[in-house]
């Protein structure tokens, strides 16, 4: 009897997928729990310990005034994570109210509110975000409400089609001929569908989301200090890289280990998905 051997494409897949949500538990339970992966209070100075390279004392170094960088990194993935999964969770929610309503609405109206996303969609998400937060003003609030508004377009036009797309399916269809209300027939038959294609597209979205309040955060609109944030403390460090590089090398390297994390896992998840539907 022959053993058919796993593809190489798929034992890649396998990898990368294990990889990521190795470095994404990490994140997580540095987001979760900080206390059990810090070793100083992220807050606490000390001048005569400033910008030390990194030691067995301190890991990751030390910063201008002599706080722990290793302890603010921990710290700081509560909060840069926090705004990018809360950012996505509203996006996705008020894509898919938005998006659901705009297929099922008037021609006219339909019309109007896609030639609104398509001029959203015709600029990057990060410059959405940053003339949002220009209106309202800097703050972590603000941050996290402009990258929800600047992400919600994608999420609108994906559950817009999807809407279209399952309403004409043969068992919905079926559902409507037997007398079911519409409400009903859209919340038991269209919806899941629905949520599943754009909960595949958030997971990407999680990664764009962080990156964003990141950048919102290095331009100094977002928290203020001492916050342990990544985007605040890379902003710290840019001044120091001849110095002590070590200040900007960790923040940036926590951020760009998250944000490739979460789009390998959305990427292959997308990838099983149309697999699926293929």
């Amino acid at each position: 009897m022959s053993v058919v051997a796993p593809s190489r494409p798929r034992v890649g897949r396998a990898i990368a997928l294990s990889s990521a949500g190795a470095v994404l538990a990490l994140i997580a339970l540095a987001a979760i729990a900080p206390g059990l992966l810090a070793t100083h209070d992220p807050l606490v100075t000390d001048v005569r310990a400033s910008l030390q390279p990194p030691s067995a004392a301190h890991w990751f170094g030390t910063d201008q005034s002599g706080r722990d960088v290793y302890s603010r990194v921990v710290f700081g993935a509560g909060r840069s994570v926090g705004i990018g999964l809360l950012a996505t969770g509203l996006a996705l929610v008020a894509g898919v109210i938005a998006g659901s309503l705009s297929a099922v609405a008037p021609r006219w109206a339909d019309a109007a509110a896609m030639r609104i996303v398509d001029v959203l969609l015709a600029f990057p998400e990060f410059l959405v975000a940053l003339l949002v937060v220009a209106v309202l003003g800097p703050g972590p609030v603000n941050v996290a409400v402009a990258v929800t508004i600047a992400a919600v377009p994608v999420y609108v036009r994906l559950a817009r089609a999807q809407t279209r797309s399952l309403a004409a399916a043969e068992h919905v269809e079926a559902a409507r001929l037997i007398g079911v209300p519409a409400a009903v027939v859209h919340v038991r038959h269209v919806l899941p569908g629905v949520l599943g294609a754009v909960s595949v597209l958030a997971t990407i979205g999680v990664g764009t989301s962080i990156l964003a309040a990141a950048g919102l955060s290095f331009l100094g609109l977002g928290p203020t200090e001492p916050t342990p944030e990544w985007g605040l403390m890379l902003s710290a460090g840019r001044n120091l890289l001849l110095q002590a590089p070590w200040v900007a090398v960790f923040p940036g390297a926590a951020i760009t280990a998250t944000v490739v994390s979460v789009s390998i896992v959305g990427r292959i998840l997308r990838a099983r998905s149309e697999e699926r539907g293929a």
